[in-house]
């Protein structure tokens, strides 16, 4: 049940222009340790590298998240649809603002080089021994429990999951919003007012007046649009390139007994993968980059080499090829170590693609990944039937092969390399 605070409290917001907080469970979860912790993890990880602005928060865009998903609830509300069930508004709020509880430093690129998922973290520090917890236990028992179950998707109300996460959720719509805000770009400005305004809920999941089909479209265009602007900028992808191969240095270190001029306790308990909660809490982005500024220093010169390019941004370069088959990427190789570099670091091979639709196929029903349009007769149609621009975009695999690459070392041992694999590197 909700408990309204004495007085609404409000964030000023660049995107949302004011946050609105008008829950006492809501205002006390923001206030925790663990909540405000994520004002020390970016929101874009790596990518302030490539555009200088992108130094936003996991913080800021839990509010946005949480806001929006506010302004839904309210809609629903007012509008007395009877499909919404007002008694799981407090429980939508809080998985809205928790949702990315679990993000390690630098987002995404942790959880790769650990093979981690930060939804996973995010259901621990909810359910395990921490304010959180403690305060969703104030609602009931099994608040936290239901808390946890929106976010790994498990719910038993999928309207509640989709509000949260979903093909058309809170969270894709403050984050590209806000990405494109701070990363100085126009592709992610959705009209944001008139997708809101469109949704209605209907049996059981959140779907979208047909009248609102066109805000629908332009709001797939700009996902696809930031994606290969902004979340698969090749630069960027260079940056993160070396923050895994750092991680995975230093982890091959620590089992080889190497002795580190420094390192402190949640580095190696997460590179020995024996970190729990409370140690996990402990990692933010300006421990890391303690960490990484002192490893410049190590003897060690992989290590030392990758922490100076990561910290000073000399960040490796790179050539697109169309195709590369294995027996190429195999003689690369073995030139590379012939030559005295070593292709596990000084080279690696990337290949971005996204789906940024799912395309309906007649026959198999509506899944939880499709965006399905109410029509005046109150029949669904999944989006891609009705529309053009959809469809064209629906199952591209756009990507080109990119091989990154020390350009400063190469460039001492090109002449060793053979002729055909030196032209590749030479573009």
């Amino acid at each position: 049940m909700k408990q309204p605070l004495t007085e609404e409290k409000v964030f000023k917001d660049p995107v949302h222009n004011y946050i609105h907080v008008q829950d006492t469970i809501i205002w006390r979860l923001i206030n925790t340790s663990e909540f405000q912790r994520l004002r020390r993890i970016r929101q874009l990880g790596t990518s302030y590298l490539t555009f200088h602005g992108a130094e936003h928060s996991r913080f800021s865009h839990s509010l946005g998240v949480y806001e929006i998903t506010r302004r839904i609830i309210s809609q629903f509300e007012r509008s007395g649809y009877k499909d919404w069930m007002p008694e799981e508004s407090l429980l939508t709020l809080c998985a809205a603002l928790l949702h990315d509880l679990g993000h390690g430093p630098f987002s995404h690129s942790i959880e790769e080089a650990f093979e981690m998922n930060h939804e996973d973290w995010t259901c621990r520090i909810i359910q395990e021994n921490t304010e959180i917890t403690a305060i969703l236990r104030d609602v009931s028992e099994d608040f936290p429990h239901k808390v946890a179950s929106v976010i790994a998707k498990t719910y038993e109300h999928e309207i509640v999951v989709n509000l949260v996460s979903g093909p058309l959720d809170a969270d894709r719509m403050d984050y590209l919003l806000r990405d494109a805000y701070y990363t100085g770009v126009n592709y992610g400005t959705i009209d944001i007012d008139r997708i809101l305004r469109m949704l209605r809920p209907y049996n059981g999941r959140v779907v979208v007046k047909e009248s609102g089909m066109h805000a629908i479209e332009d709001y797939l265009m700009s996902r696809y649009q930031m994606y290969w602007q902004v979340y698969f900028h090749p630069v960027t992808r260079s940056s993160e390139i070396i923050l895994r191969q750092i991680f995975r240095r230093a982890k091959e270190l620590l089992q080889e007994g190497y002795s580190f001029r420094f390192m402190i306790n949640p580095l190696s308990d997460l590179f020995c993968g024996e970190i729990n909660v409370e140690q996990y809490l402990l990692l933010d982005e300006a421990l890391v980059q303690t960490a990484f500024m002192q490893w410049t220093l190590e003897s060690d010169e992989t290590l030392a080499d990758l922490c100076s390019r990561f910290i000073h941004r000399k960040l490796y370069k790179y050539v697109e090829m169309d195709h590369l088959d294995s027996e190429t990427i195999d003689e690369i190789r073995r030139s590379f170590a012939g030559a005295g570099l070593r292709p596990d670091y000084d080279l690696e091979i990337d290949y971005p693609t996204d789906l940024p639709y799912d395309v309906f196929r007649p026959g198999q029903g509506f899944d939880s990944k499709q965006i399905l349009l109410l029509d005046r007769h109150d029949k669904l149609r999944e989006i891609s039937e009705v529309s053009d621009i959809v469809r064209s975009i629906s199952g591209i695999h756009r990507g080109r092969y990119h091989l990154y690459f020390p350009q400063d070392k190469l460039q001492n041992v090109l002449t060793q390399l053979p002729d055909s694999i030196a032209e590749i590197f030479a573009k």
